[in-house]
């Protein structure tokens, strides 16, 4: 499994950028998001920058990462988050999440 991690660009180099986030820093690759800007937020896997992503939902994958890591560790102290959790969403709300908002073919058959 390949966890995804929210960095902020520090400086920007010809295919690379220098990024910054959950306390380390690293070159990564640029290839496939184009060129970067200073201070915008990317979204690593491994060394390779897979999109863009705004200030929020690198704060939210940030609080996720946090809560992994404390359960982890066996931490069992309440987290909060500024965001709700898949399992805590309606239907409604996982199918907007998803971007699909069409029924799925068994609630189809079950209307008739």
């Amino acid at each position: 499994m390949c966890i995804g991690i929210p960095m902020q660009v520090l400086a920007v180099e010809p295919g690379h950028a220098r990024c910054q986030g959950r306390g380390e820093r690293r070159r990564v690759n640029t290839a496939l998001i184009g060129a970067a800007v200073a201070g915008e937020w990317l979204l690593i896997f491994i060394d390779s920058a897979q999109e863009r992503i705004s200030v929020e939902r690198a704060q939210e994958i940030n609080a996720t990462l946090d809560m992994m890591e404390a359960a982890l560790q066996g931490e069992s102290r309440e987290l909060s988050v500024g965001f709700s959790l898949p399992s805590a969403m309606s239907r409604e709300q996982l199918l907007a999440l998803s971007g699909s908002m069409q029924q799925t073919p068994l609630e189809k058959y079950l209307e008739h």
